[in-house]
């Protein structure tokens, strides 16, 4: 057994890493055959054809469409359904429309709290198919009700059905539903279904205005199958500004709730490539497997009172499940771990086998790898966009072959790893090697119990190491590589699925930290790696692994059908200097752009007030071109009058052609006292005297998305009596290609739209000045 000892940890080691990711989702999906009281991914595929044919945002024919074969669906089921429509402002993305939610019922015995489960079906502006995001939630719930509502149970709790509307453009149709509806008063929890990618394990994430303690606690009690949640990740999306409709039912009603997302093949995200084709199957199992174990459960729950001041630790772990404990234990346990580790490092001095400057030793090879990987991580990256520009066109950071180099990087930190420490990996130095991991470990804790107690159970890495150290001081084994490698296990487990997550969901910049991480498990490992004879031959190994996997990528670095190349072209009309221009939001021309801006277009804006989309993108090419016969709107100022110590203004604004969103930008910094889009008030804070202002000139004031039902933008608003303000007014339709005044080569079948910014548009720019 010693003779192949070496062999079997590493093979225990990589076995490890490959359950940590295998294990977090279904790996078959459910088909036709399944009985009719349990979900069938096969039959909630049927849904999903059906509604991701065409891209249905709001404003669309499609939208439409969507919307009668969900209710249709819903019908079908028995449940009584209604649609919504309800003017919706959000007064932090300043943007609204007239939404158009889809809302049923299935009644309750018992006049308790209800249960609502949650997802939108508009698809993203303006040209994603909305497979993943959220038709995958639509169908996940249509299916999921079926399958409950084939059992024949009476449920304790009301369900309600919320398929909201325009949550693409500021969760408009949540913000509708929860300030409007008589029903949202009565809301217990909610359960929310959610993608940002079209594959991988669904995340649970919590909304909570405390804290998660009862929620987790109920969370564990459903008992999903397939649990994949850490406090990590809730801290951490506590902290990051995006949300999700359940936002708007925390922060407005005070109404708590699980998100469940997932956000693997970040690249197809809001891109037309979000297809029914490219959806992972498993991923919609994963998604139904938090649905009906939490639905049957959550239908007769006690939901009067879950919140709690307290928050819990938590994490998954397969073949276990959730793990938890309060966040008031954190700082308890480091402390303890830190005394042991004082004690352990007496005992080892004491037994001489741990020597003091061979302690000091250890710290050099340790931060030369954290600091060179993460360095090289960091760095590598940047100057991979520079060989390749074409990845800065992908706006969301995560490249088709994003996961080629998250582990093209991780094979690099491990060779930089092994080639620092060929020198250090002597048997009877692991013990003093290991000091230093552990002693860094220990920071870690330190400062996340004061700081971040969500990642509270990074601790199981100091637990680790501690047990390591012991075994090393008070064992009299020679080589115990295997039990070491066993007892890595629930380690590998916790950290190594974060090496690929946080790239994937925060973007290939911060390959970093998934650099960091790879180094920190390193070092927690060296006991086991001071047992391999060829440490050498493993560097390079490792080396020669991450030479081919870069190799790979750059293979895959070019553009295809299934990996199409993102491009941008908008018509601008400056309606008052009557001139006209072609802009696009890439770095550079292609042969699509081509046409419109020639071999030599004009770096920049037009002008100092484009407007800018997500993620800060602003128009980067442009050339003035003729100007076209595009009918604009008609402004009218119906009233603008002094009322005590503000002006009060009411504008009209009616488009003359089909468009899909206007935008009033403030040419001026200035303070909104009241503001009213179509009859509907944005509110005041208690504590302020002014409902929102503009700190810059050129800032967004408002954004209205035109529904199928609106007509006109009516903004009533007071402002501080003073200096009279302008505005810029852009008026846009997505309707470029379907203009017979522009003769348009389409794009090659390696191409689609760019998303994330306004494209494929004819917009009209017009000043407003009041004098």
């Amino acid at each position: 057994m010693k003779k192949y000892a070496s062999a079997v940890s590493f093979l225990i080691i990589i076995t490890a890493i490959y359950l940590s990711f295998s294990s977090l989702m279904p790996k078959k999906i459910s088909d036709n055959t399944t009985s009719l009281t349990q979900f069938s991914t096969e039959r909630a595929l049927v849904h999903l054809k059906e509604i991701s044919k065409k891209p249905h945002f709001v404003g669309t024919i499609e939208h439409k469409k969507v919307q009668d074969y969900i209710v249709a669906e819903l019908q079908k089921l028995g449940l009584k359904t209604e649609i919504q429509q309800q003017v919706a402002l959000n007064k932090k993305w300043r943007a609204g429309t007239t939404a158009q939610n889809i809302i049923a019922k299935i009644e309750g015995s018992s006049n308790s709290k209800a249960l609502l489960l949650l997802t939108h079906y508009d698809s993203a502006v303006h040209s994603s198919l909305g497979a993943s995001d959220a038709g995958s939630g639509v169908v996940t719930i249509l299916e999921g009700l079926r399958a409950f509502l084939a059992k024949n149970k009476n449920p304790k709790n009301d369900i309600i059905i919320l398929l909201s509307d325009a949550e693409e453009l500021g969760l408009l149709g949540a913000n509708a539903f929860v300030n409007h509806h008589p029903w949202a008063k009565n809301v217990g929890l909610v359960l929310n279904f959610e993608s940002r990618g079209s594959g991988g394990p669904s995340y649970m994430l919590m909304e909570t205005n405390g804290g998660n303690k009862k929620l987790i606690e109920q969370f564990s009690k459903a008992n999903p199958k397939y649990p994949v949640a850490s406090s990590l990740m809730y801290s951490i999306y506590k902290m990051l500004p995006n949300d999700t409709d359940l936002t708007v039912f925390r922060e407005d009603g005070s109404i708590q709730g699980f998100n469940f997302a997932f956000i693997d093949d970040h690249f197809d995200y809001h891109t037309q490539l979000d297809s029914y084709e490219r959806l992972d199957r498993n991923t919609l199992e994963h998604q139904a497997s938090y649905l009906m174990p939490m639905l049957d459960y959550f239908a007769d729950a006690d939901l009067e009172n879950l919140e709690s001041n307290d928050d819990n630790v938590y994490f998954n772990l397969p073949f276990v499940g959730m793990v938890f404990y309060p966040f008031s234990w954190v700082l308890p346990i480091i402390i303890i771990c830190l005394i042991l580790f004082v004690v352990l490092l007496i005992f080892g001095i004491a037994k001489k086998k741990i020597n003091t400057p061979q302690i000091l030793k250890g710290f050099v090879p340790f931060l030369s790898s954290l600091i060179i990987g993460g360095l090289i991580a960091f760095f590598g990256w940047k100057l991979l966009l520079k060989i390749h520009p074409q990845y800065q066109d992908i706006l969301h950071g995560f490249t088709y072959n994003g996961h080629w180099y998250i582990a093209a990087f991780s094979a690099l930190t491990l060779a930089i790893c092994f080639i620092i420490y060929k020198k250090f990996l002597k048997r009877d130095e692991a013990i003093n090697l290991m000091v230093a991991p552990i002693f860094i470990w220990i920071l870690i804790n330190i400062a996340i119990a004061f700081y971040l107690k969500g990642a509270g159970y990074f601790i199981i890495s100091v637990i680790y190491g501690l047990i390591v150290l012991a075994l090393l001081i008070f064992s009299k084994k020679e080589n115990s590589s295997i039990l070491l490698s066993l007892l890595s296990i629930p380690v590998l487990f916790v950290f190594a699925p974060l090496v690929q997550m946080f790239p994937i969901g925060l973007g290939l910049r911060i390959l970093a930290v998934s650099s960091v991480f790879i180094v920190l498990l390193f070092g927690l490992l060296l006991p086991i790696f001071s047992s391999f004879k060829n440490i050498k031959n493993l560097g390079k190994l490792f080396l020669a692994l991450a030479v081919l996997i870069f190799i790979m990528a750059s293979l895959n670095s070019g553009y295809t059908i299934d990996r199409k190349k993102p491009n941008s072209i908008i018509y601008v009309l400056d309606a008052d200097k009557n001139k006209a221009y072609w802009a696009s939001y890439n770095n550079k021309i292609d042969e699509f752009t081509k046409q419109f801006l020639s071999e030599n277009p004009i770096k920049g804006g037009f002008d100092n007030s484009t407007t800018a989309s997500k993620y800060g993108s602003r128009v980067q090419l442009h050339k003035q071109t003729e100007v076209k016969t595009i009918i604009q709107p008609q402004i009218e100022i119906l009233k603008d009058t002094i009322i005590g110590d503000d002006r009060h203004v009411d504008l009209s604004i009616t488009p003359q052609r089909l468009v899909n969103r206007i935008e009033f930008i403030s040419k001026n910094p200035i303070v909104f006292t009241s503001f009213k889009i179509n009859g509907e008030t944005l509110k005041k804070e208690i504590d302020k005297n002014y409902v929102f202002y503009l700190r810059e000139s050129g800032q967004t004031v408002f954004s209205y998305y035109f529904s199928n039902l609106d007509k006109n933008m009516d903004i009533e608003f007071a402002i501080p009596s003073g200096p009279s303000p302008s505005f810029y007014l852009y008026e846009t339709s997505y309707d470029l290609f379907e203009n017979m005044a522009f003769d348009i080569t389409p794009r090659t079948e390696t191409m689609m739209p760019m998303p994330f910014v306004i494209n494929d548009a004819i917009i009209i720019k017009k000043q407003i000045n009041l004098d």
